[in-house]
C-alpha cells in the first residue's frame, strides 16, 4: 500500500501563501482593477494617448498580479485532490505527478514571497536595462553580449515582453552597449539587484597561447518613469547627434539618419536610441530615459549627502558583484550573497531566479540593518 502524506508540506505552503495574500491585499487589488477597467472602457480614453497608455499598462500589471495569486490558490486546491486520488488509486505515476506539482508550487510560492519584499518606491515598475562592456577588449564586448542574451533569455522564460531600444555593436566581437526595456510588473524591483560590475574569467577565444583573460561589463537598471517628463532639461544642457542605425560589423540597417544620441553635458550621461523608425520617436524615447536617469541621480546624490552627514560613507557603485568562471572550475558566484552555481551554461541561458531571489533578500536585510 502506498503511503504518500505531504499534508505538512502543503499546510506550510498554504501558511506562506496566506501571508503573501495579506501583504498583497487582494481586496484592494481587485478594487483597483475594477477602477482601472472602468477608466479603460471610457469612450474618450484614447483622446489622450499618454494617459491611455498609463491606464492600460497599470491595468495589465495589476491583472497579472491578481492572476498569479488566483492561479496558485487554484493549484493548491487541485493538489489536495491529486494527492487524495493518488492514495486512493495506489498509483505510483500519480504520486510522482503530485510530488512534481508540490515542488513546482513550492518554487512558485517562493518566487511570489520574494516579490512581496519589493516595496521600494519604484519596485513595481517596468525596467530599462543597459549593459556596457568594460576593460578586456574583445573579451569584454563578447561578455557584454553574453550578459544581454542572459537577461533576454530570463525574460523569455518568464514570458515578459522585451523591447530592444539600442544596440551598439563592437568592431570585433560582441557589443559595446545595449539598452532594452522589460515590460512586466516588478521588473525594476526584480532586476535592480543585477545592477553593478560583472566579471568574466576564462581562456580567451580571441588570444593565443591559451591565456586566461579577465574582462568586465557593467549593468545598469532604471525604472520606467511615467512622470519623467517633469524633470526639466534645458536645451543648452544637451547635445543631440543623429546617425544611421547599425548592425553587427558596423553595417547600416536603414537609409535615414533616424537613430539619436543625446549627451547631457553637465553630467556626461549619454543615451542612444535606434529602435523606433523615426528620428522624432527615437529622440522622445531617449529623452524619457535621460530624464529618468537624472531624476535617479538627484535622489542618489541626496541619499549620499544624508549618509555623509550621518558619518557613513559607502562607495558601492562599480563594485564587482558577481564573477563568472569558465576555466578550470566552472562556477558563477555572487560576491554579495554567496549564491553560486556550478553550471554557468544554464545561468547564461537565463537561469537567474536563485541569484535574483538571494539578491532581493540580501538587499532587504541590508536596508533593515
Amino acid at each position: 500500500m502506498l503511503e504518500f502524506d505531504p499534508s505538512a508540506d502543503i499546510q506550510a505552503l498554504r501558511s506562506t501563501f496566506a501571508d503573501i495574500k495579506a501583504v498583497v491585499d487582494v481586496e484592494a487589488l481587485t478594487a483597483d482593477i475594477a477602477r482601472l477597467s472602468e477608466e479603460a472602457g471610457a469612450p474618450d480614453l484614447w483622446d489622450d494617448v499618454e494617459k491611455a497608455q498609463k491606464v492600460t499598462s497599470a491595468l495589465s500589471h495589476r491583472q497579472a498580479d491578481l492572476k498569479r495569486i488566483t492561479e496558485i490558490e487554484q493549484r493548491l486546491d487541485d493538489l489536495d485532490v491529486l494527492v487524495e486520488l493518488a492514495n486512493e488509486m495506489e498509483d505510483e505515476d500519480s504520486v510522482e505527478e503530485a510530488k512534481r506539482e508540490l515542488a513546482d508550487l513550492d518554487k512558485a510560492i517562493g518566487q511570489l514571497e520574494v516579490q512581496t519584499l519589493l516595496d521600494g518606491e519604484y519596485d513595481s515598475r517596468s525596467a530599462v536595462v543597459t549593459i556596457r562592456s568594460g576593460a578586456g577588449g574583445d573579451d569584454a564586448t563578447d561578455f557584454a553580449e553574453m550578459l544581454m542574451r542572459m537577461y533576454l533569455r530570463w525574460a523569455e522564460r518568464h514570458k515578459y515582453p522585451v523591447k530592444v531600444m539600442d544596440t551598439s555593436y563592437a568592431e570585433g566581437a560582441g557589443i559595446k552597449s545595449a539598452t532594452f526595456e522589460v515590460d512586466a510588473p516588478y521588473a525594476y524591483g526584480t532586476l535592480s539587484v543585477e545592477a553593478g560590475t560583472h566579471r568574466l574569467a576564462r581562456i580567451s577565444p580571441f588570444g593565443g597561447a591559451d591565456k586566461r583573460q579577465t574582462s568586465f561589463a557593467a549593468v545598469e537598471v532604471i525604472p520606467v518613469m511615467e512622470e519623467a517628463q517633469e524633470v526639466d532639461v534645458p536645451e543648452g544642457d544637451i547635445r543631440v547627434d543623429v546617425f544611421r542605425s547599425s548592425g553587427p560589423g558596423g553595417q547600416s540597417v536603414n537609409t535615414t539618419d533616424s537613430a539619436v544620441r543625446i549627451t547631457h553635458l553637465p553630467t556626461g550621461i549619454v543615451v542612444s536610441m535606434q529602435n523606433e523608425k523615426s528620428q522624432i520617436q527615437n529622440r522622445a524615447a531617449a529623452m524619457r530615459v535621460l530624464q529618468t536617469r537624472l531624476m535617479l541621480l538627484q535622489k542618489e546624490e541626496e541619499a549620499a549627502k544624508k549618509k555623509e552627514l550621518a558619518g557613513v560613507i559607502t562607495a558601492s557603485w562599480g563594485d564587482q558583484m558577481r564573477s563568472y568562471f569558465l576555466y578550470g572550475q566552472q562556477l558563477v558566484k555572487d560576491l554579495r550573497t554567496g549564491q553560486e552555481s556550478g553550471n554557468p551554461a544554464t545561468v547564461f541561458d537565463g537561469d537567474l531566479d536563485a541569484f535574483i531571489a538571494a539578491g532581493i533578500r540580501w538587499r532587504k536585510r541590508k536596508d533593515e540593518d
